[in-house]
């Protein structure tokens, strides 16, 4: 399958995609629904609000920060980030990831289900929704992140923990909703989406109904750290001058059982998240690069 030069910039990420049974199946059943699958691809958008997202009771602040950035959600859905499912998601991104984020994450991506939003950008822009979304969202720093971004507005706890994640261009937006959603619940998000249903309300029973099913946390270092320091001195002795990184692997080594999400929480400050010297084996492509993408095609066609 060829993929189109307006739904991904990278040759070698289409080439890639041509072959994916994910985007396929997605690809193959938006083209049966639409004559325009380029012009929905670049009108929409996805957000995943993660188990994090959850237990923070972040969902209906997201919900509201897309309305107010031009964004009106047209189907909702929950999804539960299964192992299988992590590694489909990210898996031209995951090669990245150390031991000690798999670890992490196995505690906490699968604790609870989540929510993806499929969203319609109303505003005129220059640039695919999907690009433009990830671009005002934020990036993964923790310190990088700005007022006005999503994940400046949901919390700055720590590069895991960062609540939200967005496809970054028109393809990953097909490919990634085919990871999460069967073929009926996917053709159902896709004919909200055609008919411009706003499901804005439906997201919100959906946040409700999450935040009913989980016990509110706190994502915050200084609570969850002394929690953790208090359950390997009570197996271990007390270690005043442990490094939260030593406390951690203490409880690991000796097992330890400390809460998941303050293992999560510390561990996520503390401990390697990339693989030194390795790069994605897909990246996506930001705004600018997108404007220059597309100025480029437009020379070629004239």
């Amino acid at each position: 399958m060829e993929v189109s030069p307006l739904l991904a910039c990278d040759p070698r990420k289409r080439r890639l995609y041509g072959a994916d049974t994910y985007y396929q199946e997605s690809f193959e059943q938006l083209d049966a629904l639409t004559s325009d699958l380029t012009g929905f691809a670049h009108r929409h958008a996805a957000l995943l609000l993660k188990p994090d997202a959850v237990v923070a009771r972040r969902l209906l602040p997201a919900v509201n920060w897309l309305a107010d950035n031009g964004f009106r959600i047209v189907a909702a859905e929950t999804t539960r980030l299964t192992r299988t499912m992590i590694r489909s998601l990210w898996f031209y991104q995951w090669n990245l990831a150390t031991p000690e984020r798999r670890r992490l994450a196995r505690l906490f991506l699968h604790s609870t289900d989540s929510l993806v939003l499929l969203v319609r950008c109303e505003n005129d822009t220059d640039v695919p929704a999907s690009v433009l979304l990830t671009e005002l969202k934020g990036p993964t720093d923790p310190d990088a992140r700005t007022p006005g971004q999503l994940r400046h507005l949901l919390g700055r706890y720590s590069y895991l923990l960062n609540l939200v994640h967005t496809p970054d261009e028109p393809a990953d937006v097909l490919r990634e909703l085919a990871v999460h959603f069967d073929d009926e619940r996917r053709e159902e998000m896709f004919r909200s989406a055609l008919a411009g249903e706003d499901r804005t309300a439906r997201a919100v029973d959906l946040a409700e109904l999450l935040h009913s099913r989980s016990a509110p946390r706190s994502l915050d270092f200084g609570p969850a750290l002394e929690r953790v320091r208090s359950a390997v001195a009570a197996h271990a002795g007390p270690r005043p001058d442990a490094s939260p990184r030593e406390l951690l692997e203490t409880a690991w080594r000796d097992g330890v059982a400390l809460d998941p999400w303050d293992t999560v929480v510390v561990g996520s400050k503390v401990l390697p998240m990339r693989q030194p010297g390795r790069a994605p084996v897909l990246d996506g492509a930001d705004a600018g690069t997108w404007r220059a993408h597309l100025a480029g095609l437009r020379t070629t066609t004239r």
